[in-house]
């Protein structure tokens, strides 16, 4: 059905110059490289540690990568695994591949062995990419034993630092370099630009072909693998520059320091700032003082990341609106901002910070607050071209009217085609085209949307829905905390009750009972805690969510 007449509720708020019925061009993923390479050849593409490549040099090196590539095999329906932190080896191959025809299968680099030998049968790769260090090859090197991995590809990291250190590396880190003797099953990167011949082009269908497989977290077995067409991960690029309008074509710079292995660091840093032919500063790791360090030096305009780091930022002794000016673009995603750390930001930088929403399974930016004009507590408005509505939690299709709750559904070009060989699992998320997200929420009157919890953390007391989420919020009001988590632990009186892992401030002294008293006039009796729980800290995923998967295990 065509929406091109129809008014929804979000569009009057929607950023002046922005339309939502944009429209977007289907075209494989790999065409941002192609036109930023023919336009802004000249400009820096990629700095890592000191190193600097540009647009028009990585274009020439990835069409001739991906040729290897497809002398090596690679083309559509074949599976090629990167397993590589932020580095420009993830640029270089996760469009070669894309180039030659292949799927690109995203690897967290920090998953245990036994992890990644499942994950890597379960997506039958046959190609996977490393760089030469130990602690990462030794990860790797059992999969050509223990499933269908045929080949690895080795990337020497000494070829990407600057001079010296790219002649230093070797002799200084020898120790945790990876050198294995079998040449037949390993591949060196060097190879792989060599030999004749021109790059076979590949008929790309945007909207059928594959190419990522994403995998998202799960409770219990291996995770969800989300199948991402070119359709789904350009649209989204697309969709959140359209979003971010004060973007200048070749002139912005990106700090990535958000995973590319994640869904959020591949399409909001590693596509959209290609897309942009901005240079894309890469972190290879999270690490607070250089992060502040490289906002000084560097002075990028683009900046995303999770509300934890957001939170450490605003804390660090250098943090002023002095060293953040350059910043232009400030968005957090990848779990819920809190209140607190959204005032504390804006007022200690100066920046403007927008908080989004999203799901693996949505390539994964679905909303997003706009510039400037930041409800909090709101994960902001649809993204053009995108609907979400909130249907009643009951049948899962009647809509329910503003303002009321329900579940959260979406539909838009971003919108995976399904889980890699889990028809089950897709059909129970995929109803009548829309997505279903498991996400408790509400819109108000002027499209702006509000996630309450997730349907599979809502606490039932007593027949009654209880919501950590607004729990954790109240939580941190308390002048001694730090960070929060509430789950539902099992009550034989009353089915569940509210249980809270706390993470007290540093250097202070803290006493349940006085956040108890503290909390007396802002939860009800059913949302107070009954156990509360002192950490350290909170276990977090790799781009920092709290696992609450991993609470709710260790309780049982």
């Amino acid at each position: 059905m065509s929406t091109e007449h129809t008014t929804y509720p979000w569009e009057a708020s929607y950023p002046d110059g922005v339309g939502w019925h944009v429209e977007l061009p289907d075209q494989p993923v790999f065409r941002f490289l192609d036109e930023a390479a023919r336009q802004f050849a000249d400009r820096p593409c990629i700095s890592f540690m000191g190193k600097t490549w540009r647009y028009g040099q990585v274009g020439r090196l990835v069409d001739r990568l991906a040729r290897g590539l497809q002398k090596m095999g690679v083309r559509k329906n074949v599976n090629v695994g990167l397993f590589l932190p932020n580095c420009p080896y993830f640029l270089f191959f996760y469009y070669a591949i894309l180039k030659a025809g292949g799927t690109v299968v995203n690897y967290n680099p920090l998953l245990s062995r036994r992890a990644v030998i499942d994950l890597v049968a379960d997506s039958r790769t046959r190609f996977m990419v490393t760089l030469d260090v130990k602690t990462l090859y030794a990860k790797v090197r059992p999969l050509l034993d223990e499933t269908p991995l045929e080949k690895i590809i080795m990337c020497p990291m000494a070829q990407s630092l600057p001079f010296p250190k790219n002649f230093l590396y070797p002799i200084a880190r020898r120790k945790e370099c990876a050198r294995p003797a079998d040449k037949q099953r390993h591949i060196a990167f060097a190879s792989l630009l060599k030999g004749a011949g021109a790059l076979e082009e590949t008929a790309i269908d945007p909207a059928r072909d594959i190419a990522v497989l994403q995998y998202t977290g799960g409770t219990t077995g291996i995770p969800k693998s989300v199948e991402l067409t070119h359709r789904n991960v350009a649209a989204n690029a697309l969709q959140i520059g359209l979003w971010f309008f004060s973007a200048e074509p070749g002139h912005d710079r990106v700090l990535a320091v958000l995973p590319f292995f994640h869904a959020f660091g591949m399409t909001a840093l590693l596509n959209l700032g290609t897309s942009f032919g901005a240079e894309i500063i890469m972190m290879p790791q999270v690490d607070l003082g250089e992060v502040m360090r490289l906002i000084e030096a560097r002075k990028p305009t683009i900046f995303l990341g999770v509300p934890r780091l957001y939170r450490a930022m605003s804390r660090h002794p250098s943090a002023n609106r002095e060293t953040f000016a350059s910043l232009k673009v400030c968005v957090s995603g990848g779990d819920a901002l809190p209140a607190a750390v959204h005032r504390k930001f804006e007022q200690i930088t100066g920046c403007q910070l927008a908080e989004g929403y999203g799901l693996s399974e949505c390539a994964p930016v679905a909303a997003c607050n706009p510039l400037g004009r930041s409800r909090p507590g709101s994960i902001g408005l649809p993204m053009p071209r995108t609907r979400i509505d909130i249907v009643s939690l009951e049948d899962r299709r009647t809509p329910v009217p503003l303002g009321e709750k329900g579940e959260i559904r979406i539909k838009g070009p971003q919108v995976m085609t399904g889980y890699w060989n889990r028809p089950e699992e897709t059909a129970d998320v995929l109803i009548d085209g829309w997505l279903h997200t498991g996400d408790v929420g509400y819109m108000d009157e002027d499209g702006f949307i509000y996630v309450v919890d997730r349907l599979k953390d809502v606490i039932i007391i007593g027949g009654y829905n209880v919501y950590p989420r607004y729990i954790e919020e109240a939580i941190r009001l308390y002048p001694d905390i730090d960070d929060v988590a509430v789950i539902g632990v099992p009550d034989v009186a009353r089915g569940e009750s509210v249980k809270a892992f706390v993470v007290p401030a540093a250097g202070t002294t803290f006493e349940k009972a006085d956040m108890l008293a503290f909390l007396s006039d802002k939860l009800s009796p059913l949302e107070m805690p009954r156990r509360i729980e002192i950490c350290e800290a909170l276990p977090t995923s790799a781009l920092g969510k709290t696992l609450k998967r991993v609470l709710q295990a260790g309780d049982q």
